[in-house]
C-alpha cells in the first residue's frame, strides 16, 4: 500500500495587525506532512515557520486555508474538540522545555499521562519506559534544576512520546544545547517516525539536523522557497 498522509493543508494564510499596519507572515501556504517521515521546515527568523507549526496543530486559527490533520478537518471542529485532538493525537517539543520545577523526570510524564486519562495502574509504568527510551532511566528522580540542558530536552521528549502522538511537532529544539546534545535530541525525534510511524514537523534553523531529515522545506517571508524530498515517505502495510 501506499505512504499515508498526516497533514494536509491548503492555503494557509495568517497576518497579525501592527499598529495601524497588517503584517502577513503565511501566505498561502501548501503543506503535507507523511506518517515515518521527519519534516524540517526551515528559515530564518520571522520567516513564518513557527507560525505554520501554530496553525497545522491547532494551537492557532489561521485567516484563510484549511488543515486535514488525520483525515479530518482540525480548523472546522470547535474550540473543545480541537483541544482533545492535541491532547488524543498530538504531541509537542519547544526549545525552552516547559517542564514544571517541582516536578521530577517521572512526574513531568506522568502528569500528560493522567490528562490523557491512561488508567492509574498504567501511568508510572509508560513514563518510566519513556525515560528509559530516552536514556534517563538513571535520572527517573530528578528535578529540572538538577538536570543538564540536553537531559531536560529528553524528559520533554519522553513527555511528548509517552502518549504515542500520530503527529510529533518540535520548534526549535536543539536552539539551547551544545552540539553533542542536539545531536542526541534529533535522533530520537528521527526514532519517533521510523520506529514508531509519527509524523514529525521539526522547525529550526540549525542547518546540522538536515543530515537527519527525511525532508527539507526552506521558508522565507510567509512562503515556501523548496520543498525537497530526501526519502520517499515509508508504505504501510
Amino acid at each position: 500500500m501506499s505512504a499515508k498522509l498526516a497533514l494536509d493543508a491548503k492555503q494557509l494564510t495568517k497576518g497579525y495587525k501592527i499598529g495601524k499596519q497588517r503584517q502577513v507572515v503565511l501566505k498561502n501556504v501548501d503543506f503535507t506532512a507523511w506518517h515515518g517521515q521527519v519534516t524540517m521546515v526551515m528559515g530564518p527568523s520571522g520567516s513564518g515557520k513557527s507560525t505554520l507549526i501554530a496553525a497545522l496543530s491547532g494551537l492557532m486559527q489561521p485567516d484563510e486555508g484549511e488543515v486535514l490533520a488525520l483525515g479530518e478537518s482540525l480548523w472546522k471542529k470547535k474550540r473543545s474538540k480541537i483541544d482533545k485532538f492535541r491532547l488524543d493525537h498530538c504531541g509537542f517539543i519547544f526549545q525552552g522545555f516547559n517542564l514544571f520545577p517541582a516536578l521530577s523526570a517521572t512526574q513531568q510524564v506522568e502528569q500528560v499521562l493522567k490528562y490523557c486519562k491512561v488508567p492509574k495502574a498504567d501511568v508510572r509504568k509508560r513514563a518510566v519506559a519513556a525515560l528509559e527510551s530516552v536514556g534517563l532511566g538513571h535520572r527517573l528522580n530528578q528535578k529540572p534544576a538538577e538536570l543538564s540542558g540536553g537531559e531536560k530536552q529528553r524528559v520533554a521528549i519522553a513527555r511528548a512520546l509517552a502518549k504515542m502522538p500520530q503527529l510529533l511537532f518540535a520548534d526549535e529544539p536543539t536552539s539551547a544545547l551544545d552540539s553533542v546534545s542536539g545531536q542526541v535530541v534529533i535522533k530520537l525525534l528521527h526514532q519517533a517516525a521510523k520506529e514508531r510511524g509519527a509524523a514529525v514537523i521539526v522547525v529550526t534553523h540549525d542547518p546540522r539536523l538536515e543530515a537527519y531529515a527525511d525532508r527539507v522545506i526552506h521558508m522565507e517571508d510567509g512562503k515556501i522557497l523548496s520543498d525537497t524530498m530526501i526519502s520517499e515517505p515509508p508504505s504501510i502495510a
